[in-house]
């Protein structure tokens, strides 16, 4: 799994982080920091995350460019 946050998108409502706290965190008041490649194990919240933001910063890639297709 790889997640991609738009950081020129993402205006740091930050929403998003209580529901991937283990993902997603500030830094400051505004600046968002997050793991780019996290444990599959945290799916479902970041799923969640990505979908919780309201300017849509958060993309999420089922896999990386090196693993094969399913």
């Amino acid at each position: 799994m790889r997640i991609v946050v738009d950081l020129n998108r993402c205006q740091g409502y930050a929403q998003c982080v209580p529901l991937a706290p283990q993902v997603l965190r500030l830094l400051g008041e505004e600046a968002l920091a997050y793991d780019p490649n996290p444990d599959d194990v945290h799916r479902h919240r970041i799923m969640r995350a990505a979908a919780s933001c309201p300017v849509q910063a958060i993309l999420v890639e089922a896999h990386t460019p090196d693993e094969p297709e399913p």
